[in-house]
């Protein structure tokens, strides 16, 4: 990868919130493992059941988090999408689908494993981020955590 292109990507990450703390020489590490997705509108990225070990950050664009026809919640630059699945992989809860065209880098479970023995500010934005989503989803129902 050139060094242009490795520093557009370090850029892009740190922007996700879970690598915010992350040191340059982690984040090279993460640019040079992810894979780029590009989505375009309705196009699935996986479905609720699927089988899955990688989580993505999303770069540009917007996603839908949905069961059926019924969005759970919208998630758009810098979030990230799949972290259970990566975390534990299990059939993935939801189905993730494109609203906007969108481009994504994929985390596979082994590269986010090392990532997090190395980095422990990754397991740390992780946790922000799986307790901020719990929050907004919980919320409607009346759930204070």
């Amino acid at each position: 990868m050139s060094s242009a292109a490795s520093h557009d990507k370090i850029q892009r990450l740190r922007r996700a919130s879970i690598f915010a703390s992350t040191p340059d020489n982690g984040l090279a590490a993460v640019a040079e493992a992810v894979e780029e997705v590009q989505l375009a509108p309705n196009q699935q990225l996986f479905a609720k059941g699927d089988r899955g070990t990688s989580m993505y950050v999303i770069v540009t664009g917007l996603v839908r988090v949905h069961i059926g026809d019924q969005t759970i919640v919208e998630l758009s630059d810098g979030e990230i999408v799949g972290e259970l699945a990566a975390l534990d992989p299990q059939p993935r809860s939801a189905s993730v689908s494109a609203v906007d065209p969108t481009t994504l880098y994929q985390i596979e479970q082994s590269t986010l494993q090392s990532l997090m023995a190395d980095h422990p500010e990754i397991v740390q934005g992780i946790i922000k981020a799986l307790a901020h989503r719990l929050r907004v989803t919980t919320a409607p129902y009346g759930f204070s955590l």
